[in-house]
């Protein structure tokens, strides 16, 4: 098993590079970048002195000697290729360059938002992970019930909406309305002025109504994945034998049933690991929360492409070592599985 995962490590190294390779081509021969953005603020600056200045105008506004600076000093200098060896070794060196848009490292840009993004993405699988697995045993044990079908009613519903749409709805009727909850942000603006309880309060007053928008798309999911595997394992033959031979209904449920009904969850606890820091970009506009989600779009609209692949490099290792991480997580629950 130790040569698979090796084997699925060293695979991260060319998915890795085809990945970042592409976006990087991408950025290269998309309109829009900031060569182009700059040259945009040279005509808006001309057309300030002069109303019927011309495209041709602009251009030339600018010697050639000052694009070839502006073709340097944002790397479009060199060939694709040439430019992304050398952009690939300062991630190796752990530099991800210099936003255009905030005059900042990359890192320190991103690293300003990970808080929050760590934040909202642990709580929301946490409580994903501690409402879903007994909601999804309940109903598969009261299977066909009247909790089953009111429950299984209300989560399709959840299911069907999507989460920036309860965002909505929720600030509308809750926040703007009621004024139960606040409009958005992540804190309140006298946060520094509080104390350490006071503040606590304040988070957790915050993110109510953003948690609740962050679960609703994955609360079917793992409900009924809980509660259809457990079905399935309370037919199978191993629980009927532990019952013939005395085992309560209940004592079957919880000691041969159960562990053998979470092993789906295992396969996509990588893939929710690498959830945490996405974010959800609808979610975040609407609660005015400055997350990783939002930066990464603000970043694409304003062609800021440092922070763009800097983003891109966290969230793909991410995925793919989350992967690995899911089929550790199966060999480790399973113990019918056996990855050569």
């Amino acid at each position: 098993m130790s040569g698979y995962f090796l084997r699925r490590l060293l695979l991260v190294i060319p998915t890795f590079i085809g990945i970042t390779l592409m976006v990087f081509a991408v950025t290269r021969v998309v309109p829009g970048g900031p060569i182009d953005r700059a040259l945009a603020q040279a005509q808006a600056v001309q057309e300030g002195a002069s109303q019927s200045a011309s495209r041709e105008e602009t251009t030339s506004s600018l010697s050639e000697a000052q694009l070839d600076q502006l073709r340097a000093y944002y790397g479009f200098d060199k060939p694709i290729l040439e430019s992304y060896v050398t952009w690939l070794g300062k991630v190796v060196r752990l530099d991800l360059g210099m936003s255009t848009r905030y005059n900042e490292p990359v890192w320190d840009t991103i690293a300003s938002r990970l808080p929050i993004s760590i934040y909202y993405g642990v709580v929301t699988l946490i409580l994903t992970y501690l409402v879903c697995i007994p909601l999804g045993i309940y109903k598969g044990i009261k299977h066909a019930g009247t909790f089953d079908h009111a429950s299984s009613a209300i989560v399709f519903i959840g299911y069907a909406v999507p989460g920036y749409i309860v965002g909505i709805a929720l600030l509308t009727a809750l926040a703007s309305e009621s004024e139960i909850f606040p409009l958005g942000g992540f804190v309140s603006d006298d946060f520094e002025d509080m104390d350490f309880w006071e503040q606590v309060r304040d988070v957790i007053w915050h993110s109510v109504l953003p948690l609740i928008s962050y679960m609703v798309g994955s609360f079917a999911v793992m409900t009924f994945m809980v509660k259809n595997s457990l079905m399935d394992n309370l037919a199978a033959d191993y629980v009927r034998t532990a019952m013939a031979k005395g085992r309560s209904f209940g004592g079957a449920v919880w000691h041969h049933a159960l562990r053998n009904s979470l092993i789906p969850l295992a396969t996509h606890f990588g893939n929710n690991i690498a959830l945490i820091l996405t974010g959800s970009l609808l979610i975040e506009t609407i609660f005015n929360i400055d997350g990783f989600g939002l930066l990464g779009y603000e970043s694409l609209v304003e062609r800021d492409y440092p922070v763009v692949l800097g983003i891109l490099v966290i969230s793909s290792l991410l995925f793919l070592i989350g992967n690995i991480l899911s089929d550790l997580c199966v060999a480790l629950v399973d113990p019918r599985v056996k990855f050569q």
